[in-house]
């Protein structure tokens, strides 16, 4: 059972009448035996769209069904009521607003103090050991999101999880394990943490980061099959899973991470990071996150000086944890979908906006569109993706592009408000008459 990256090229994203046409050409192109974990086009061509896919391999026999990534339910439209905002900052694509350790989290407070829920993901906040997620935020990991925008799933919230922990055993000592629990120890003893205990892999997961040619960070995975059959035969003691495990490069880990904290370029290890969280919380149907153990005790007495601002929470911790278990603790549970309303759930006809870095196609964006929610696109969130969003067939209107994230907070204020965008123009259109 391993994950690895699959690139091809699609004429078009066949979306006439949902998703189907879609999943066909993605799963034909990754081949027999790949089911598609995460999607991404990353470029647009005059011919096409350049894409990434993100597939697992030989999926272990405790897992009865592996839901298509494509699985689609049409909203039956949106419900009103609260107003509700979900906000995606793709990992691993350099944005230059949240694309390195939780440096989005400003513009996620802006943007939440202007709704009434916002659903957000791991890579939006997590900071090593800083989470700062504004109150009325739900954390869900990504491809949770997407299975909630495309309707497939609901979500409930709550007040606490039982969060399973699963680290690794080390070769090198006992000093990354120790860490690790003393995490899980500060987090029950000042957040109030419910976890029953901390699990050690005797054979750890091979998580090896890599690139792909757009330069997204991505990865391969091997040896799930031990953790997958852990978490299947105990899935009632837990409602959510932090993961903390040892990810590898080709390249010295000194070396990477000083020129990770003072260079430009994609975080390293999100890629992979995703791939993994996708494939479990596809599975399992649960919240799940992933914090980075270091992969060679020689980062513990590095020297890195004052790293760049938006990659300083990564420079002073040493367990990368304790963001992951904050956002576990009351992160909402997965629930099947249901197009009548419920008081502490949200489903895809609760969902009014999608706010977005311009230039991605994933499936929150295709989600959107299809499900005719608006769309923000923020030109000033620059990244690796290459995407023109004007290419997606849009109804008059769906897709807005503002310039900054204090600009889709303004948006996001003037629709809650009922007010159209058009009456804060000026010079203001003249009232169109038509004769009959």
């Amino acid at each position: 059972m391993d994950v690895s990256t699959v690139e091809f090229q699609l004429p078009s994203l066949a979306l006439d009448g949902g998703f189907d046409g879609l999943r066909l050409e993605v799963e034909e192109r990754c081949g027999a035996g790949r089911i598609p974990l995460r999607f991404a086009s990353v470029r647009t061509t005059p011919t096409g769209f350049v894409c990434e896919v993100e597939a697992i391999t030989d999926p272990p026999a405790q897992v009865q069904e592996f839901p298509s990534i494509f699985q689609f339910r049409q909203r039956s439209g949106a419900r009103g009521g609260s107003f509700n905002a979900v906000m995606i900052i793709p990992t691993g694509v350099d944005c230059a607003i949240g694309g390195h350790a939780g440096d989005a989290t400003p513009a996620a407070k802006v943007l939440g103090a202007v709704c009434d829920t916002l659903v957000l993901h791991p890579n939006v906040v997590n900071a090593s050991d800083i989470n700062e997620q504004p109150a009325n935020a739900l954390y869900v990991e990504g491809s949770l999101i997407c299975r909630l925008m495309m309707g497939s799933i609901g979500l409930r919230t709550v007040r606490r999880n039982r969060v399973l922990l699963v680290t690794e055993a080390r070769d090198d000592g006992d000093k990354v394990l120790d860490q690790v629990v003393n995490c899980v120890s500060g987090a029950r003893a000042t957040l109030g943490l419910d976890c029953p205990r901390v699990v050690v892999l005797a054979e750890g997961l091979e998580m090896q980061m890599a690139y792909a040619t757009s330069g997204r960070a991505t990865g391969r995975i091997g040896k799930l099959e031990g953790l997958v059959e852990l978490l299947v035969s105990q899935r009632d003691r837990y409602d959510a899973v932090a993961l903390a495990t040892r990810i590898t490069s080709e390249m010295d880990s000194v070396e990477l991470n000083l020129a990770y904290y003072h260079g430009e370029g994609a975080n390293p290890w999100g890629g992979v990071e995703a791939a993994l969280t996708h494939a479990l919380s596809t599975v399992l149907d649960v919240p799940t996150a992933h914090a980075p153990t270091l992969c060679h005790l020689g980062l513990l007495t590095a020297e890195f000086g004052q790293a760049e601002p938006r990659k300083a929470a990564e420079a002073i911790s040493e367990t990368f944890l304790f963001c992951v278990l904050k956002g576990l603790h009351n992160a909402p549970r997965v629930i099947p979908p249901r197009d009548f309303h419920q008081p502490g759930e949200l489903h895809a006809e609760d969902l009014d906006v999608l706010v977005t870095p311009d230039g991605c196609i994933g499936l929150p964006v295709l989600a959107a569109l299809v499900q005719g929610m608006t769309v923000i696109a923020v030109t000033e969130n620059t990244n690796l993706m290459r995407n023109d969003l004007d290419r997606l067939p849009w109804a008059p209107g769906q897709l807005i592009r503002v310039r900054s994230y204090f600009e889709a907070a303004g948006v996001l204020a003037a629709m809650k408000a009922g007010v159209d965008l058009t009456a804060l123009d000026r010079p203001m259109a003249l009232t169109r008459v038509e004769l009959t």
